[in-house]
């Protein structure tokens, strides 16, 4: 259950959510300069199936039946691009069925285009769709796109699936310093997300350790100037800046090294919050990380400042 479930983890977005790792490491369509997972050693833009969609929503039943107090959503947020699971629709439905929780999905969007993503997305109660860049030569510096991808389309299929969606269509904006920051960049973006109708947009920073070294938060005062740029268009109620990490309530499914292990797969958590799972499940949360990196289980990664637990992909499955 552990491989295909985690958490509940606090998102800064959702609530308590409980995540779905509905594709293995990392098969994903991009390979973005900021990923926290790192560089996608499966770069692949053809839907197949990854895990049965009937286990999954087991695993979920069973995953909510163990854990105290309530959780806000099951997410889809896996080790990759979720909409690359042609099965996702019908595991989306098979949750819905059999637990009275809301279902989020997070994507990349980069496949909605694809009338059938747009089916399976439909049934889920939230989707969150990263919007990234605008112009093509910016989204590929940032995103890496498999080549298969086609830009314009991309961008048309999202507008597609804003105007049919009956759920609540939130997007994410990751600026990187140098890359996606410019004026007339935040601009595009800006005017493409108001085309989408939003419930929310919002703008983020890389927090945890990136795939490529070069990648860096931009400015407090380019932040800013995003944010009104942003504002200005879609309006100030509608844009929120994630700046912050979010917190250390991380809960454990059974044994406390596999939910760290899972957690940590998708997720990269603050040596900290790592430590206190550990001790919350009667592990000396010291002398079991200190194993875990001794076996090449996990990698303790500093980024600005703070450090972080980090699965080690190579060993994960």
């Amino acid at each position: 259950m552990s491989r295909l479930v985690f958490g509940p983890v606090p998102s800064r977005r959702l609530g308590r959510s409980l995540g779905v790792n509905n594709i293995p490491p990392k098969h994903c369509t991009y390979s973005c300069v900021y990923c926290q997972l790192g560089k996608t050693p499966h770069l692949e833009a053809r839907r197949r199936e990854f895990y049965d969609p009937v286990l999954i929503a087991e695993s979920v039943e069973r995953a909510l039946d163990s854990l105290e107090g309530e959780v806000d959503y099951v997410t889809f947020v896996p080790d990759g691009e979720p909409t690359l699971d042609e099965n996702l629709g019908r595991a989306v439905g098979l949750i819905k069925a059999r637990v009275n929780v809301r279902v989020a999905v997070i994507t990349n969007a980069s496949l909605v285009h694809l009338p059938e993503v747009r089916s399976d997305l439909s049934k889920a109660d939230l989707v969150s769709a990263k919007v990234d860049a605008v112009s093509e030569r910016v989204w590929k510096l940032i995103n890496r796109p498999h080549p298969d991808i086609p830009h314009l389309e991309r961008l048309e299929g999202l507008r597609a699936f804003a105007g049919e969606y009956s759920g609540r269509l939130i997007t994410e904006t990751m600026l990187v310093r140098g890359v996606n920051d410019s004026p007339e960049e935040l601009k595009a973006i800006a005017e493409y997300l108001a085309s989408l109708d939003p419930a929310r947009a919002y703008v983020s920073i890389p927090t945890r350790p990136p795939a490529e070294r070069f990648v860096r938060p931009p400015s407090e005062e380019t932040l800013t100037a995003a944010h009104e740029i942003f504002a200005d268009v879609l309006g100030p109620d509608r844009v929120e800046l994630l700046t912050g990490h979010e917190g250390p309530d991380f809960a454990s499914l059974g044994d406390p090294i596999e939910s760290l292990l899972s957690i940590t797969s998708v997720h990269p958590m603050r040596v900290e919050y790592a430590r206190a799972l550990l001790e919350r499940g009667g592990l000396d949360p010291d002398e079991t990380l200190r194993e875990l990196v001794a076996r090449g289980e996990v990698r303790v990664v500093e980024y600005r400042g703070e450090s972080f637990v980090l699965r080690s992909l190579g060993n994960s499955e």
